[in-house]
């Protein structure tokens, strides 16, 4: 294959089949970032089995990785345009796999926390990155779109089929093969890479926000950690009120310094637009409903109905189904006519789904529980490509990439949450209540599906959007 080298800025152009061999390559990656997101919660239960832990400990091995990806991810795409985006895409393996290896020979919960922890610094180098380098690899407008539309399909498998991965997993090997199953993954994604992957770099790298990323990360830490540990150590308890403290302070520092920064890592000005703004609160609620609703059907499943984790996984099938078959039908209804309508029925079916279970006992109807899972994984298919749109059309073309990054981030900061709310309701409660102490959990879900169907009547009504796939490809060039 002979590679024609452009410019020191800028990728080698590649034959066809170098290109999607590349896409290949960060598909990989990407499809162990969302795997990772969701493949641990059906394992939690064997985890806290394991290690004689209870659910707020487990709570943390799970935020731990999203509020470091969350925190990390604008940061992490920076750092490629400065130092090669295949350069930090293969330290995001390395740090990745050893932190995956960490997992699995944990002794104990907190080094799981601390591996996890790692884990997701790994993560935050890989998603942005491994996108920047498929879109520099492809300079046709066309191919890269369909690019990009394969790698918005495997995360959104990856996440889908996380669950029932875990489940197989568990059942089979225990719960440390969650971990280890990364590894030969890890070491063929740093050969391939090494073989195929151009490198490239911004032709004008943007500076680090260095004081944002560290006021940034303490804002998101402390709000879901004091969610966490909340009930443990009483609301209104010194500990407590420190932490709401903090908590304020730092947030109001983050705006603080983002409004005086030349290149701030998140421009708190780009919040005064109601679609952008709704667009944000969606994404958070969207993913706040996915994760609570993985953590309950996992602990509800196992601990209150008895189901192995192989059981309780396969529970979810309807759930990946419902997102798998949507998620490409979305995207075409909003090239066709714009953002609103599937925000309507992300919306609506998130609301659906978390309502039919707000009654849930332990003799509730497995019929019922699979049909609610469906709901509301039809309404997370709908839900995604029109939300960064919604984000996209809302600011000028020229801050594309912005809203992109910042949406991405919102997820994750959605996913923390949702764990941490959930968790927080059924924490300490055994088998005979869970059911009960869970309810709320579902009224939270169709809450979240109601903040959903406010962000669709934001969201601007005409066809003439950006395809989610364009506004990330503007992200990835932008960085």
């Amino acid at each position: 294959m002979t590679v024609t080298t452009i410019s020191p800025a800028q990728p080698p152009v590649l034959s066809r089949r170098r290109r999607w061999t590349v896409l290949a390559v960060c598909c990989l990656s990407m499809f162990l970032v969302g795997l990772d997101t969701t493949v641990v919660n059906v394992g939690l239960p064997a985890i806290g089995r394991g290690l004689d832990v209870g659910t707020r400990s487990l709570e943390w091995t799970v935020d731990a990785y999203t509020v470091v990806l969350a925190g990390l991810l604008i940061s992490s795409g920076a750092l490629a345009d400065r130092f090669g985006r295949r350069r930090v895409f293969q330290w995001g393996l390395v740090a990745f796999g050893v932190a995956s290896l960490a997992c699995a020979l944990a002794p104990s919960v907190g080094a799981l926390v601390a591996a996890r922890a790692v884990q997701g610094i790994g993560a935050s180098m890989l998603s942005p990155v491994a996108l920047a380098i498929v879109v520099n690899a492809m300079p046709d407008p066309r191919e890269r779109a369909q690019a990009i539309g394969v790698w918005a399909s495997v995360f959104g498998l990856s996440m889908a089929a996380g669950p029932v991965t875990g489940g197989a997993l568990v059942a089979g090997l225990g719960w440390r093969s969650l971990f280890w199953i990364n590894a030969p993954v890890i070491v063929a994604a740093l050969v391939l890479s090494a073989v195929f992957v151009p490198e490239s770099r911004a032709p004008k790298a943007r500076r680090l926000d260095v004081p944002g990323q560290l006021l940034l990360t303490v804002t998101i830490a402390v709000w879901v950690g004091v969610l966490i540990e909340g009930p443990r150590i009483s609301w209104t308890s010194p500990a407590a009120l420190t932490a709401y403290a903090v908590a304020v302070a730092a947030t109001a520092g983050f705006v603080w310094v983002e409004f005086r920064r030349e290149e701030p890592l998140m421009d708190p000005r780009l919040f005064r637009g109601p679609v952008f703004s709704g667009a944000v609160l969606g994404a958070v609620a969207v993913f706040v409903a996915l994760n609570a609703a993985l953590l309950l059907n996992t602990l509800y499943l196992q601990h209150a109905r008895g189901f192995t984790p192989l059981a309780a996984g396969t529970a979810t099938l309807p759930m990946a189904v419902g997102a798998t078959v949507c998620a490409p039908w979305s995207g075409r209804l909003v090239g066709r006519v714009g953002p609103r309508l599937p925000l309507f029925l992300a919306g609506g079916f998130l609301t659906a789904g978390g309502l039919c279970l707000v009654g849930l006992d332990r003799h509730t109807s497995l019929s019922l529980l699979l049909f609610a899972y469906l709901l509301i994984g039809v309404g997370f298919g709908f839900a995604n490509a029109p939300i960064t749109n919604a984000a996209v059309s809302g600011l000028p073309s020229a801050r594309a990439g912005v809203a992109g990054a910042i949406t991405s981030t919102a997820r994750q900061v959605g996913a923390a949450l949702g764990i941490a709310l959930a968790g927080g309701l059924v924490d300490g409660t055994g088998p005979a209540g869970l059911a009960h102490a869970s309810r709320p959990g579902w009224f939270l879900i169709a809450a979240c599906g109601l903040a959903v169907l406010l962000v669709a009547c934001a969201a601007r009504p005409e066809a003439r959007v950006r395809h989610e796939v364009s506004g990330t490809a503007t992200a990835a060039r932008a960085r």
